[in-house]
């Protein structure tokens, strides 16, 4: 067909092509309006309100009744499950029929008992294939199971999506029929989204996205919506476009699934359950589909909900692990937090984590994948090398508020020296949906152009799960090599980071911490669950010790008797008063339980007014203590080690304006501390203006300082002379009673001479955090020490081998930041000594010597030393 040259304005003709294809303009005529074909209502709705999440057996047993679309039911969190049966009509034969379902709530799809499908109206999933071509010998009759929940993919946010639920929100079916699908209709829309948009992406400075624009162009004008027939000739003008190929040098876009699944965020734990459920059938229907669709699932939590839950699914993911296709990765129990578990937790994360994807699929994983927590401790690289991992993914430093992070490939160097291989996809997101705007982002954007020339893409629906759509895999596929454009290639974690390892000759190296600058409110946000984390792990340190040790021991063990001594954690600066509670506004600017913004500080208010003043609460024997009562507001009140806490959008701080001056601050992290400046020169100082730490933190100069101790807090600020601990935050959203209550924590003030680590600053720590736990002993019982060893190294734990009776895993680390050759002592019959990576795999070639001394190890500054004791 011959058609007369016209002036090719580039405007008129990409909004001519954008119309051909809208869902809103000119759909009696255009394109996307011929996508649906005939439809035809089911033979029967029903309904079934249920409070519980209950399982299928149970809902498809209960009394249902008629429900029309349209009608509401609810409230929030309960579930509806809908019968649905439907006879699809003869003259439906040889075409592609779909059930047709829109609800504001997840659904879920089930055939014979069994879930097939989720359906998720905010995931872009609205159909289930009943049939991609009618035959015959099909049952054209069938019965099907929809399990609809109360909530939408990102919960029931009142007004706003992280705001508080509403308890009474209602929801609906808005469509429930039989269609045909017009399966040409959505090859030839995918051809036209893909030239537009390479025309909007490329941009007007760009060669090819003007051969973009006149092939779309003439697309339009060869396809004629209503003659089926006209289709194959414009799709072979799209298939030759997308056929040019690229040049060797061309970027390369590793393309994996994934569907990133918060375990807790805006909904109920069982909700994260069924999301996980919903989400990952689909994956497995959609690899069924596409032979080469590859997908990358991390949590091995959510692996054990799946398992527990839906076990004929976890049977089909196994089957689709062996074969490469559904890859679990990164070796964690969940995507734990980055910063605030101690040591000991980072480890077990590792440790349950990878013993479980070893134990139901037979791999283990290489790489780190935490995607979404708000920075990363400088003790990760050596958890992750001693755990078998020698790769690290994410992507959340793209979120700094103050400072762009200067990499999206480089090793990372942790605070012992130990490097990790990490990649940070460029184009900033881990759930992209396969489009031109995603591939151009991530060639842009790449920082280390030239050094790296292979970068991750993750598409799928991700935070409240959905994952991938077939409609993502079409797009991927016609563009796997095509001129303008990044090589695309269906891909693993491991093809991606031996390709990067392969060539990281000249990579960059960044030191130290990955520092979130923002989200550090959630140092101090829900402080009743940070202070029972704190105390569980230190529980479960000490439950560990007693249990292990009572296995080598018939007689009940008893922990030495030590006197607590403080010297008197002046010190107080002239003028300023020490223990000064202080109250901040604290509005942020959207995430409000997450984020601390720099202006709250311009907003400081001393609590000053004394209720009840300084009076003797206990005196005499080892402990005594003086209380007083402050007036926070009219609502709020501070008792000494009592906060009772009723405010709205403000932060509760105790500050130590203290006579220290130094340029720089020590914070203790997971094995080890490190230093951040006291003084804000640069944005990158500046952005620190509200830190994360353990139990300690040190201000000192030259044969002086201070350390403030506690037994719950991770939030800090310590700027010139002024040490800040954050006590309280009042956010309304998501939780509105985040914080509110009672409160009861421990703090201390620590003057002391020389340096923190020769005054035992450490050690101080230690004891206020692992109290003496008095036990029942005989009268005649003698005090025994089970473990001694020499200073600075630290023995964090000692708990039973998981899978060696008999034998005692103990963990040891150097604390001072210095190289030392320490001796570790027992009184326990030790036969043989090992040491062992942090999952406990023996080193055959690394015996640990045993002299009656003791057992010599050498460190490097903030080495973890695992060992195996044989008894």
């Amino acid at each position: 067909m011959y058609h007369q040259p016209v002036l090719k304005n580039r405007r008129t003709l990409l909004e001519r092509a954008e119309k051909f294809i809208s869902d809103v303009y000119f759909t009696d005529c255009n394109l996307r309006g011929r996508l649906y074909g005939d439809s035809c209502p089911l033979q029967s709705l029903s309904s079934f309100l249920s409070p519980k999440r209950i399982p299928f057996s149970e809902a498809s047993a209960q009394k249902f009744v008629p429900y029309k679309v349209g009608d509401s039911f609810g409230p929030t969190w309960w579930t509806c499950w809908f019968k649905v049966t439907l006879t699809i009509p003869e003259s439906w034969r040889g075409k592609e029929v779909h059930l047709l379902w829109e609800s504001d709530g997840e659904g879920m799809v089930w055939r014979d008992g069994n879930p097939v499908q989720g359906l998720t109206k905010e995931g872009e999933k609205t159909s289930y294939i009943l049939s991609d071509c009618l035959r015959s010998e099909e049952p054209h009759s069938l019965t099907l199971y929809v399990e609809v929940a109360c909530n939408g993919l990102f919960g029931a946010g009142q007004g706003s999506m992280i705001a508080a639920p509403d308890p009474n929100r209602r929801f609906s079916v808005q469509k429930a029929e039989l269609v045909v699908f017009n399966r040409d209709v959505r090859e030839m829309l995918t051809d036209f989204e893909l030239l537009v948009d390479i025309v909007k992406e490329l941009g007007e400075g760009e060669q090819r996205g003007y051969q973009a624009l006149f092939t779309v162009n003439e697309m339009v004008n060869r396809c004629d919506p209503a003659d089926p027939s006209s289709f194959s000739e414009a799709h072979n003008l799209a298939r030759r476009f997308f056929s040019q190929r690229n040049g060797e040098s061309q970027h390369t876009v590793h393309a994996m699934g994934h569907c990133h699944i918060d375990s807790a965020w805006l909904w109920p734990y069982e909700e994260t359950i069924r999301k996980c459920g919903r989400s990952w059938v689909t994956v497995i229907d959609l690899m069924e589909k596409n032979p080469e669709f590859t997908f990358t699932c991390s949590q091995a939590q959510q692996f054990q909900w799946v398992k527990s839950w839906y076990p004929g699914l976890f049977s089909r993911i196994q089957h689709y692990v062996k074969k490469g296709q559904f890859i679990p990765v990164g070796g964690t129990w969940v995507e734990m937090d980055g910063n605030l578990p101690s040591g000991e937790s980072m480890v077990r994360q590792f440790l349950e984590g990878q013993r479980f994807f070893n134990q139901e699929f037979g791999i283990h994983c290489k790489e780190f994948w935490l995607p979404d927590t708000f920075g990363y401790s400088a003790q990760l690289p050596q958890i992750m090398q001693g755990c078998g991992i020698p790769n690290f993914l994410t992507q959340k430093l793209i979120w700094n508020l103050v400072n762009t992070f200067p990499h999206n490939t480089f090793f990372w160097e942790g605070l012992d020296g130990s490097q990790v291989l990490t990649h940070f996809p460029p184009g900033n997101s881990y759930e992209m949906k396969g489009k031109i705007e995603d591939l151009v982002k991530t060639v842009k954007n790449n920082k280390d152009k030239g050094r790296a020339n292979h970068s991750a893409a993750l598409f799928g629906f991700g935070d409240g799960g959905g994952g991938p759509t077939q409609l993502m895999l079409d797009r991927l596929r016609r563009v796997q090599d095509t001129d303008g454009l990044p090589k695309v290639q269906m891909s693993s974690p491991d093809q991606l980071f031996s390709q990067l390892q392969a060539d990281s000759s000249l990579l960059c190296t960044w030191t130290g911490e990955l520092f979130l600058e923002l989200h550090n409110g959630t140092y101090t946000t829900q402080a009743q669950i940070k202070r029972e984390n704190r105390q569980c792990e230190a529980l479960l340190h000490d439950v560990e010790i007693a249990s292990s040790l009572a296995v080598c021991q018939s007689k009940t063990f008893s922990y030495p008797q030590e006197k607590l001594q403080q010297l008197w954690r002046e010190v107080v600066s002239d003028g300023c008063c020490g223990n000064q509670f202080v109250i901040f506004d604290d509005v942020p600017l959207y995430w409000d339980a997450w984020d601390v913004m720099d202006y709250h500080l311009q907003t400081r208010k001393p609590v000053v007014e004394v209720i009840q003043p300084v009076h003797v609460v206990s005196s005499g024997g080892v402990r005594g203590s003086v209380g007083f009562t402050l007036r926070i507001s009219d609502k709020s009140t501070i008792v000494q080690e009592i906060v009772q806490w009723v405010e709205s959008h403000k932060f509760l701080k105790v500050e130590f304006p203290v006579r220290v001056r130094s340029p720089n601050a020590t914070y203790e992290i997971q094995f080890g501390h490190l230093q951040r400046p006291t003084h804000w020169n640069t944005s990158w100082d500046w952005a620190r203006f509200e830190v994360w730490g353990h139990k300690w933190a040190d201000l000192s100069e030259h044969n002086f300082g201070v350390s403030l101790l506690n037994d719950s807090k991770y939030g800090y600020s310590i700027h010139k002379n002024t040490m800040t601990l954050s006590l309280l935050r009042a956010p309304k959203a998501p939780d509105a009673a985040a914080d509110m209550g009672a409160h009861q924590f421990t703090y201390a003030i620590m003057p002391h001479t020389g340096s923190f680590q020769d005054a035992s600053v450490i050690q101080a720590a230690y004891n206020l955090n692992f109290p003496l736990r008095p036990m029942q002993c005989r009268p005649d019982t003698e005090a025994w020490s089970f473990f001694s060893v020499t200073k600075p190294v630290i023995l964090e734990t000692i708990k039973q081998a998981e899978d060696a009776k008999g034998t005692l895993v103990v963990r040891l680390y150097e604390s001072h930041g210095s190289s030392v050759t320490a001796t570790l002592r027992t009184t326990l019959p030790v036969k043989e000594a090992w040491h062992c990576d942090l999952l406990e795999r023996r080193d055959p070639t690394r015996p640990a010597h045993i002299t009656p001394d003791g057992i010599t190890l050498s460190f490097r500054p903030f080495q973890i030393v695992t060992l195996l004791l044989v008894l």
